[in-house]
């Protein structure tokens, strides 16, 4: 056990210290249909290497205990509810999830912003580890409210003092949507009714950026006057000229509601899940493009490693990967969480995009 709890500290603290790179990333969007479903979808970001990603099964009663630095054993915690999460690199760092009470939670990295308080050795028994937050909350919590009082509980904690910090978000089966960031120590709230998240800066700071950005609109531009000369679009889409293309998270984010906002209404979730997808093809980050040239430093198809949707009302989480763009469904309400063991399995059979052949002839 104590050689167990080593070895995923040691691959926590690479993964960690690799997170304050320019090579991590994520978006979030969330879409609401016309049968009042909400649909949080995001993308995962990761160009340093194969975050050999899994996905895992978590029944009701299965106990874990957090990291802390120097592969301390932190608080010890039991699931009240079953869950399903995707998990990177290790097991036990769900990314995102959703649990069988309907609430959703995922972690964006947040680096150079936030900061955690310091780990104190004499509150191990309280401290959970920044990245093992999402199993512990979808474990133990059916409600946004829930979660701000569970937090009131515990320290968090970094798994490596020198790691990048992240972020999160949490919504639950009634809508409402928070954004949690820890600064100076402090845990900070924001109600997020328009459902966009990405990176660094804050959170607050990405709204306001928003005003740059008031005269875009949906559609094309009229024609128009100047001087003598007839001004007229070149194309259809001349409302977004302007939009920034760049894959920075201020420039994601802006994207990333604006799309989020044109997206006619879907009839219900299954619509929705399809539609974030499409949307969020626009933000798939090609490998090379976050690093100088010749110094890309692993052979992988993207860096967007995977991209997932959420379906909490229907208990349905969906994804795909940069293996393979197939989009596939973990039903959980085909899970009996009383009685399945506990499941780690990689979110890819085998490394490879299918290509199926059309009959001819």
């Amino acid at each position: 056990m104590e050689k167990r709890k080593w070895t995923i500290w040691l691959c926590a603290a690479a993964f960690a210290l690799l997170a304050g790179s320019p090579v991590a990333a994520c978006t979030g969007i969330t879409l609401r249909a016309a049968d009042n479903a909400v649909v949080l979808a995001r993308t995962i970001e990761w160009g340093g290497s194969d975050l050999n990603s899994q996905y895992v099964i978590v029944p009701r009663g299965y106990r874990q205990q957090s990291l802390c630095p120097g592969g301390e054993g932190g608080m010890k915690f039991t699931a009240r509810y079953g869950y399903v999460g995707l998990a990177v690199e290790q097991k036990e760092f769900v990314a995102e999830g959703l649990n069988e009470a309907g609430l959703s939670a995922g972690l964006f990295y947040f680096p150079g912003y936030g900061q955690y308080e310091a780990y104190d050795p004499a509150l191990s028994a309280t401290s959970i580890a920044d990245l093992q937050l999402v199993s512990w909350l979808l474990g133990e919590c059916a409600t946004v409210d829930e979660v701000k009082a569970a937090l009131g509980r515990v320290h968090v904690v970094a798994v490596d003092p020198r790691a990048s910090t992240v972020h999160w978000r949490f919504a639950d089966l009634s809508g409402r949507q928070v954004v949690l960031e820890i600064v100076g120590g402090e845990l900070h709230f924001y109600d997020n009714p328009l459902g966009v998240l990405t990176n660094s800066p804050g959170f607050e700071w990405q709204l306001m950026n928003l005003n740059n950005y008031v005269n875009l609109f949906p559609g094309s531009a009229p024609a128009r006057q100047l001087g003598g000369l007839r001004l007229s679009q070149f194309g259809a889409g001349s409302g977004f000229l302007g939009l920034p293309g760049d894959v920075t998270p201020p420039s994601r984010f802006v994207r990333a509601a604006f799309y989020q906002a044109a997206t006619p209404l879907a009839a219900d979730a299954a619509e929705a899940v399809l539609q974030g997808f499409q949307i969020l093809n626009n933000f798939d980050i090609p490998v090379g493009i976050e690093f100088a040239d010749g110094k890309v430093p692993a052979s992988i198809p993207s860096a967007t490693q995977w991209t997932s949707a959420t379906d909490p009302a229907n208990r349905r989480i969906y994804y795909r990967t940069m293996w393979n763009s197939a989009i596939r469904c973990i039903d959980l309400r085909q899970v009996d969480f009383a009685r399945t063991a506990y499941q780690a399995r990689p979110l890819d059979a085998e490394k490879r995009q299918p290509v199926v052949s059309v009959p001819v002839g």
